[in-house]
């Protein structure tokens, strides 16, 4: 049975490979390879690592269980510190949260430092959620406040992370080793002490991908660490030009206001499960006014801590309710502190008194339900793409059961031209209930069904229910027991056949649904020849810069990149001819060596391309929420 290793500083790590000789550092990847599978665990909590009979590496993590200093890595060798066997060691370990959690301040309003797991965005996507970036993709919070100019120590903090940002992507998973890792760590810790957390956090994420990826992790996707490489050189290469908004450095402290007196009413939970080993519950609460808050609960314990996280007491003021009932209750709170996003602090000087309940169709949650989801999506994708608002915001909508199409449910909202809309699990952990849920639905084609969830704006007309309920009015439609007020959290409650109408009520309401096939939902998405832009893009973060130029011998770029044309998007098939003919431009001088190594150009026209295809597949999403007079979604271009 392996042992589990502490998590390490990046800082230690970096620091660590820093000291290697060109020598060590050439055989450090295989060195790393099989330390995980030889590390013991000792009584006092520390990790040892055997290497031949005179070498043995201890990590002695500190009190929080994390690697923070270089002393508590230690190697007998006669190289040590500056040995191949204690960096080894530190580089087979996870990455450690570089902002840990802290404890809210004593006082009625404090500060919250960003977690490992920001539960609505961890919760808002398929994959966990990373350390200090949150779901949504987990971006730290901009100040809405007016900030000072970026200062010259920021700025060249930004142009080191883009310059080690330029060297990965030029290298790719199949040169991005513990070399290339350590350099972006550095670059990450040195811009967290100029005070830049978002590309810090955007470094992070490139980092544990590219580890993801080298380790062949079932749950690496190669789209995600596109999209990382994305956002870590978009805000390196804006801030280093120092003529950004100061306010794209981001925050790694959340100020919690006085929030005076509320009151307000439970709408669901959902569990929150991390990548890093953080697990818990967020509840989502909404006021008479349409404000939305939430009270999490996320701490280190993985699946289990998600799992019984649903029913732990609410930390709040006193309140005597657990996150079940707060989901289908209220609470009446005295002197409250709230963060930007809306999260409740639990300050001493915060009371709450717990209150009834109501169902989805009265108090504050029927407005939710009232408009068509395609005006809720679009007031979403008008904002920014990095708003963190954009990623995490729930929408209700009344819909009907088509059937399942592949690993997803279509359904149709009941209004007028509506299109079909694509239901895939909130969080696909085959322990978590989610995917269980939806199969069972579909095995129900004409059921009315009343949801909440969070459309995935990276797919078209997608919705990732949270929680589902019966159509006020129906015939065909759930029946839940009245204790749970009209809603079943899809990520804690198991629906059985129960809750659903007997057989004989399905023949007459099948033909609610409408005589639609699965294989004729269009999406304009995956029909568009964009692919073939992802496709360049994503070959370049897999193989490097080698890769991509291949593409540009011969006329397999005319080849690849006309079909772009003819669908009218010039633009796209123009930057993608840049990025590969970039790739391919290696000038030499007399002698054969390279006469312009940077890999800055390299690095702009992939990025260039990059946000284009971001923009056009965001413009393709939008499309598909809006149907055509035949309830048919748009064709793509």
């Amino acid at each position: 049975m392996s042992t589990e290793l502490p998590p390490v500083a990046p800082e230690v790590l970096a620091e660590a490979v820093e000291s290697l000789t060109a020598r060590l550092r050439k055989k450090l990847d295989d060195a790393t390879a099989g330390c995980a599978a030889a590390a013991t665990g000792e009584a006092d909590g520390s990790v040892t690592f055997r290497f031949g009979e005179d070498a043995v590496v201890t990590l002695r993590p500190g009190p929080a269980g994390t690697v923070t200093e270089a002393g508590q890595a230690t190697c007998t060798c006669l190289l040590a510190p500056r040995c191949l066997h204690r960096a080894a060691a530190l580089g087979a370990a996870p990455l450690a949260d570089t902002a840990p959690p802290e404890p809210e301040p004593a006082g009625a309003a404090g500060t919250e430092r960003t977690t490992a797991a920001e539960p609505a965005e961890s919760a808002a996507s398929a994959e966990p959620a990373e350390p200090a970036e949150s779901a949504a993709s987990a971006e730290p919070v901009e100040s809405a406040e007016s900030v000072p100019a970026l200062t010259v120590a920021q700025v060249g903090a930004a142009a080191a992370l883009w310059h080690a940002a330029a060297e990965a992507l030029a290298a790719g998973v199949t040169a991005g080793g513990a070399v290339v890792q350590a350099e972006l760590l550095r670059a990450a810790h040195t811009a967290r002490l100029a005070g830049l957390p978002r590309a810090e956090a955007a470094a992070l994420r490139v980092v544990r991908g590219l580890r993801a990826a080298r380790e062949r992790r079932t749950a690496h996707r190669l789209g995600d660490l596109t999209g990382s490489f994305r956002e870590l050189l978009y805000s390196a290469g804006v801030l280093a030009s120092g003529t950004a908004d100061p306010a794209l450095t981001g925050t790694s402290r959340r100020a919690y206001t006085q929030g005076g007196s509320l009151q307000v009413q439970g709408l669901c939970r959902e569990p929150v499960l991390s990548a890093t080993g953080y697990g818990g519950v967020v509840t989502h609460l909404l006021a008479p006014d349409g404000s939305r808050y939430s009270i999490s609960d996320v701490r280190p314990g993985g699946l289990a801590r998600a799992r019984g996280a649903g029913r732990a007491s609410v930390a709040l003021g006193g309140a005597t309710l657990d996150h079940a009932g707060l989901a289908r209750g209220g609470l009446r709170i005295v002197g409250a502190t709230v963060s930007p996003e809306g999260r409740l602090g639990a300050g001493r000087g915060v009371k709450a008194t717990p209150l009834p309940g109501a169902a989805w169709s009265d108090g504050p949650a029927a407005p939710l339900f009232a408009r068509p989801a395609a005006e809720a999506v679009a007031a979403l994708l008008a904002t920014p793409a990095e708003a963190a608002e954009a990623e995490t915001a729930l929408i209700g909508c009344d819909v009907t059961v088509v059937g399942a199409a592949g690993d997803h449910l279509l359904v149709r909202e009941a209004v007028p031209h509506a299109p079909l809309l694509r239901l895939l699990p909130a969080h696909p952990h085959p322990e978590l209930p989610h995917t269980e849920n939806l199969r069972r639905i579909a095995s129900y084609p004409g059921l009315r069904l009343r949801v909440l969830g969070r459309p995935d704006l990276d797919r078209a007309a997608t919705l990732r229910p949270v929680a589902v309920g019966p159509v006020p009015g129906a015939q065909y439609t759930l029946r839940l027991p009245g204790e749970w007020l009209g809603r079943a959290d899809l990520g804690y409650e198991r629906l059985q056949g129960e809750h659903f109408p007997p057989p004989d009520a399905a023949a007459a309401a099948a033909g609610e649904a409408g005589p639609v096939p699965a294989a004729d939902a269009p999406d304009p998405l995956a029909d568009a020849p964009l692919w073939r832009v992802r496709r360049l893009l994503e070959t370049g973060v897999a193989g490097g810069r080698r890769a991509v130029a291949e593409a540009a011998r011969g006329t397999a770029a005319q080849a690849a990149y006309g079909p772009l044309r003819r669908a009218g998007l010039t633009a796209a098939a123009d930057l993608a001819t840049a990025l590969a003919a970039e790739a391919d431009r290696r000038p030499r001088d007399a002698f054969g060596r390279l006469a312009d190594p940077s890999p800055d150009g390299y690095a702009w026209a992939w990025l260039a391309a990059a946000t284009h295809l971001a923009a056009a597949e965001r413009s393709l999403v939008a499309a598909s929420w809006t149907a055509t007079p035949d309830g048919a979604t748009p064709a793509a271009p």
